[in-house]
Parts: structure tokens; sequence; C-alpha cells
């Protein structure tokens, strides 16, 4: 049953600031708004944020306190680096001897080009000792008379010894300066590659300060108690005092809030989603229930944010055709919004009465191939969603829908032009521009490991239609497009969990080590707002770099869905069968929990042992665990410690490459607790022991093992 709870999403746009409202219970949208980004308001973009905010709660017919959680998204800090509008940093190097040298040569990083002929503004002065207050006030006096209006403190080794840094950030802030310590934006070694991260999130600071708290003050005024929260570049989202120090992580915050929202609302076990616009199709990773992340990219130079991996394709629902010798020879990067032109298929039949294919050079440096219509009723591209509209792919309701007869006649004087019917010349559009898309999808599919027959295609945002479903078609892989595609980004941004990642370099860590990351990002998150009982953290230990990075999520309120639909027995056995490509008389259940039913089969094998893969679904029918040769044990919470390490020591494998643990999952109550990424038998049981703290000695566990190879 629907309650007067609300979870509200806001996405802000270059040029439009979207918002919608999800029910708090449910998760089923219950309306959506868009209104121009207001970036030229005294108020800047706080201003339609609130606009967006009135209007939702207006047409949802709900008050401010009704608004349980409010998060928001914003290009802000990553059109600040591609505009070149930042911040002159003051940079204080700390050290002597061999360590001077080291930070004397971070002032090249003035040298480092935001855009096309402007360089990041920089100031460098030096300090022998942080302790000498002294000459840390005539360090900073120095870059201020360079006109730094913000600084950053480094020292090689902080993340051992960052009292250095602290103490110059100290100073710093007495004197009225943002201030960033390189050690607090990443605790990873590697003193080039941590300052220039900590330089980057430097120079979009005080613009960031700045909006964070016009924004939280307009939130405030509207009479919104829920925190405000911040989309963040990995797919979670942060408090807004933690944007504060970090806001570095909203930059690539865009892609991230799609793909939250078809992770959560879609949900995805092991696929790609493609969030098309008019102009560009960004493509990201979802495997085993979880997004794909890795470092980022900035400047030009590998950095430590940790962002999605999204891929972008210069293909979007808008993008033109170009022909050539009576041939398709491409489509894009050229789209219909940057020309300036219509879309021929959202014409009316009478102003596209005459047309005839003309070419031309949209932009001065284009070339001159891009096809366009001349009619009655002026000038008009013909794009991917006239293809897809004629070939009707373009589903009922579908926010690129248009009457498939016009869009077959804008396609008619291009079937001309190229001796053929409408239909294959608009497959022959389409092929063109997915084919693209294709490339990159089988690159990511190699990538991740992904496997072609569950991999699922699913297409967001506003063209999602003139890409997904026909990229589909041509590949055999099954593909969809999400419910609500055009506002998924905000859909995203309301369900979104908050998130914390923690990364340590612990050379031959133990398990103390192991449980004190895991500890301080889980406790990272509940402060944050984070309802501790559904806490989530994902352990992974790299003994070739020693890193110990631990990943914790979790929602401000424990989600007690009351779902309309739940999967009965029978749907879930079929998506189990369909996943493990057999007949459902071929699938046994193996073990249960409330939240999750385990199923497997059995793959006999000539000369070769058999396989016995699992997969775990959930009570909505979606398949959230794919293991390909697994065991599944059931017990207690109490018995558990002494199964558990019986099966470890059993499937432990010894050799060249070192001790190798069993990739180890738990099902645990509603969740599924995801140890697969420590190699070490003793922190694996170590980890396991802090998932099982505090629950009922009679619980039942379920543990899934794989061996690794």
């Amino acid at each position: 049953m629907n309650t007067h709870r609300i979870r509200v999403g806001i996405d802000v746009g270059g040029t439009f600031t979207d918002a919608v409202a999800v029910d708090a219970t449910t998760l089923q949208l219950l309306g959506q708004v868009k209104v121009p980004t207001s970036h030229h308001h005294e108020d800047g973009v706080a201003h339609g944020i609130v606009e967006a905010l009135d209007r939702l709660l207006e047409q949802t017919g709900h008050t401010p306190e009704d608004v349980t959680f409010l998060a928001h998204g914003t290009t802000q800090a990553t059109n600040a680096l591609l505009e070149g509008d930042v911040a002159t940093v003051g940079l204080i190097g700390i050290g002597t001897g061999p360590s001077a040298t080291l930070t004397r040569r971070l002032a090249a990083f003035r040298k480092l080009e935001l855009t096309t002929g402007k360089r990041l503004p920089l100031a460098y002065a030096h300090v022998a000792d942080p302790d000498d207050a002294p000459a840390v006030r005539a360090a900073l006096d120095e870059v201020v008379r360079e006109g730094a209006e913000v600084v950053v403190a480094s020292q090689p080794f902080s993340v051992d010894r960052p009292e250095g840094e602290e103490a110059v950030a100290v100073a710093a802030r007495e004197r009225g300066l943002p201030t960033t310590a390189a050690h607090d934006i990443t605790s990873l070694y590697g003193l080039h590659k941590r300052t220039r991260t900590a330089v980057v999130n430097a120079a979009i600071l005080p613009r960031m300060l700045a909006t964070a708290d016009l924004v939280d003050a307009s939130i405030t005024k509207a009479g919104v108690s829920a925190p405000l929260m911040v989309m963040r570049c990995d797919g979670g989202v942060m408090s807004l005092d933690e944007m504060r120090r970090r806001p570095l992580l909203t930059v690539l915050s865009g892609p991230a809030a799609g793909v939250a929202g078809a992770l959560m609302q879609e949900r995805i076990s092991e696929g790609l989603f493609l969030e098309t616009g008019g102009t560009s199709t960004d493509i990201s990773v979802v495997r085993r229930g979880k997004v794909a992340v890795r470092h980022a990219t900035m400047l030009g130079r590998t950095s430590y944010l940790s962002a999605l991996d999204v891929r972008t394709v210069g293909v979007g629902g808008g993008s033109m055709v170009r022909i050539d010798g009576g041939k398709v020879v491409g489509v894009g990067p050229r789209s219909a919004h940057i020309a300036g032109l219509p879309y021929a298929c959202f014409a009316s039949a009478e102003d596209l009465r005459d047309a005839k294919v003309t070419t031309i050079r949209p932009m001065a440096d284009d070339p001159a191939d891009y096809a366009v219509l001349d009619a009655a009723g002026g000038r008009f591209a013909i794009t991917m969603t006239c293809a897809a509209n004629a070939l009707g792919r373009v589903p009922e309701g579908d926010f690129a829908r248009c009457d498939q007869e016009v869009a077959r006649a804008a396609l008619a004087p291009l079937a001309a032009a190229l001796g053929t019917d409408v239909a294959t010349a608009a497959t022959k559009l389409l092929d063109a521009g997915t084919d693209q898309v294709r490339s990159v999808v089988q690159t990511m599919m190699r990538d991740y490991r992904l496997d072609k027959d569950t991999a699922v295609l699913v297409g967001g945002g506003g063209g999602a239609a003139s890409v997904t479903p026909h990229l589909a078609a041509v590949t055999g892989q099954e593909g969809r497009i999400a419910r609500h595609n055009e506002v998924i980004s905000p859909i995203g941004v309301a369900l979104a969990l908050i998130r914390e990642q923690v990364e340590r370099i612990i050379p031959g860590a133990g398990q103390e080590q192991i449980l004190a990351v895991r500890a301080e990002a889980e406790a990272a998150v509940i402060a944050q707002g984070a309802a501790a009982d559904g806490v989530e953290v994902e352990v992974t230990v790299d003994p070739q770099t020693s890193t110990v990075r631990a990943v914790a999520t979790g929602a401000t309120e424990l989600r007690t869905q009351d779902r309309a639909h739940r999967a009965d027995e029978a749907d879930r056995l079929r998506a189990a069968a369909t996943s493990l490509r057999t007949d459902p008389a071929s699938v046994q259940v193996l073990a249960g929990t409330p939240a999750h039913t385990v199923y497997g089969t059995e793959v006999r094998r000539r000369f070769r042992a058999d396989r016995h893969p699992v997969r775990v679904v959930d009570a909505d029918g979606v398949v959230r665990l794919h293991a390909p040769d697994a065991r599944v044990e059931t017990t207690t919470v109490g018995r558990a410690p002494e199964v558990l390490a019986g099966l470890v020591k059993e499937a432990t494998s010894y050799g060249d490459g070192g001790v190798r643990a069993p990739a180890l999952r738990l099902l645990l109550g509603s969740r599924i607790a995801d140890l697969s990424g420590v190699l070490d038998p003793d922190p694996l049981l170590a980890l396991a022991r802090s998932e099982l703290r505090s629950r009922a000695a009679d619980e039942p566990v379920v543990a899934v093992v794989e061996v690794r190879s």
C-alpha cells in the first residue's frame, strides 16, 4: 500500500533540471517534472532545484514533510573542469632532502591543460618543516599573493604520517582558505597521482562549497527536513558534508545516476546499461549485481578518483545520417540538436510535402555529406530516431515515439536516394549507428567476462529506442528499454544507496587490518545516515598491489517494500532455468532464505569433472548471483563458523601463485554478503564471522562456495 512518504531525486543537467518523486515503500514513480537549469539566477542551480521540488510536490499532492529522502546529481563539477572555470590552487609542498626534491616537482602541475589553451591556475610554495609556524605563514602569503583561492598541502608518505599536511591545513583554514590535504583524498601511495587528484578536488572546491551552501539553505527554507544527499561518480550518494570535503566525487556523476536507476529499478544482475541522449550513448557494465568502477582519467592523466567505468560513443537519438555515392557511409557524430535542425519524423505530413534529400555541412569543420530533407515546411534532419520509428522499434508511450507513417514518409526520400525501400534504408541507418555502439559493447563484455547468453542490454535516456532495440536484434542478445527511460537518471538519484569506499596499501595485510578497513567503510556510511542493520560491505584484497579495499553501501532507512507483485515459485524457477540455459525440469532448488532461492543443475562432461552451475534468485524473480560451478551448503549462524572453516579448508587451492581461498558468498536475511574478493583463508573466515555478528544463533545461513581455478 502506498504511503505519503516519498523519495525525491533531482538531476541537474546543463540545460534542464529533472525531478522525480518515488513512493518510499513501493519504489513506484509518482510524478516527474522538468524545469530549465538556473545557471544565471542569483542563487545559481539551487533556484532550479527548489522550483523543480515545488512543482513536484504540487503535482503529486505531497508536502515537504512527506519527503523522507532527497538527493540531487549535478554536472557542475564536470562542467567546471571541461570549461576551465576553476579556482587558483595554492599548492604547499612539504619536505627536506630527497622529499623536497619530490615535492618541488609538483609545481609542474601548472602545465596541466584544462581545456584548449587554458592551463590549471596554480601557485607553488615550499615548506621544509611544517611545524615551523612562521615558515608556513610565509608560504601561505606567497601563494595568496599569486592569487590562490584554495590550498592543497602535500607531503611524501603522508598516508602514513599525515601530521605535516594537517599542520599546513590548519594554518590555511585559520586564514579562511578552503583547504584539501592530499591524504584526505586517498590513502593510496603515489605522491604525484595523489597530489594531482587533490589539486583537481581543490580547484573546484570554492565553487562547489558555494553551491552546496545555497542548495542546503534553499531546501531548508522550502521546509524539507530530510538530509540532502548528493550523487557520487561511483553510483552511490553521499552526505552534503562529505561533498563539501570531496566535491571531486561528483565529477562524472551524470552517467552514474542513470546506471544507478537501471540497477535499482530494473534490477539488472548481469548486463550493460546504455544511456542514450540526443548526441551520444554512455555504456556501463553491471556484473553480479554491481556497477563496474575504475580509477578515472582526468586532465589526460589517471587519478585516484574511483568512478563508473563508462565508455561514450558519439551516437544518439538525434545523430544525423551521412551518405555518399548512393550509400550510407556513417551516422553522427553531428546531431540535429547541434545542427539546429528539427527531426524529420516529428514534422507533420504537410511539412514533409515535396521533400527532397540534399547533403550539407552542419558546422564549418564537418564533412559535407550529412543528409537532410528540404521540404515544404523547411529543412529537417534524418536521424536515428526517425529510422527507429519507421521500423516500429519505438514502443507506445515512449518519449521518442511518433506517428510511424510520418516517420516512413521522412525516410522515403532517403530510400529513393539509396535506391531501396524505406525499411531497408532505415535498417542501413540503424546498422551504421549501432555498429559503433556494438563494438564498444563487445569490448566491455570481454573486459568484464560477461556471458553473452545471460547479459542483458538495458536502454535508458530519451533516445534509448534509437539504439538498444536494434542492437539487441542484430546481436541476438536480450534487450529492453527501461521503464520511464527518459527520467532514469533522477530515478537513479532517488533510489541510490549511500556509498563509501576505503582503500589502504597494507603489505601482508592480516585479518585485524582487513577488518579495520571494513569497519572504517561501514562506519562512514552509517555516519552519513545509512541504517546500520542494512549496511553491506564488500572487501577486496589485491595481493599484487597490497591494496585492501572496502566498499560499503546502505539505505537511509531499512527498505521493507510492500511490492504489488512478487514472483511466485514458478516465475523464479523459470528465471533460473533461462539463466542456466536448461529446461526447468533439470533445475533443482538447492537452498533458500526468506529473500532468496538457490537453484542449480548439473552439466555432465565426458573427459572432465562435471560442473554444478548455480543461480540465486530474489523474491522479485531477478537473478542476483551467477556461479558457473559452486557448492551450496545450508547451516545456521551458530554452526556457521565451524561449517565455513571446513568448506574453506576443503576448497582452498595451493600452487605457484600462492594460496587461493574459494570465492565465498553468504545469504543472510535479506542480503548477499560477497566475500569473494579475499584470497587468504584466515581473513576470509574473519570477515565471515563479522557478517554473522549480532545475528540470532538459529538464523539460517546459505554458503555458496566457488573453487578458484
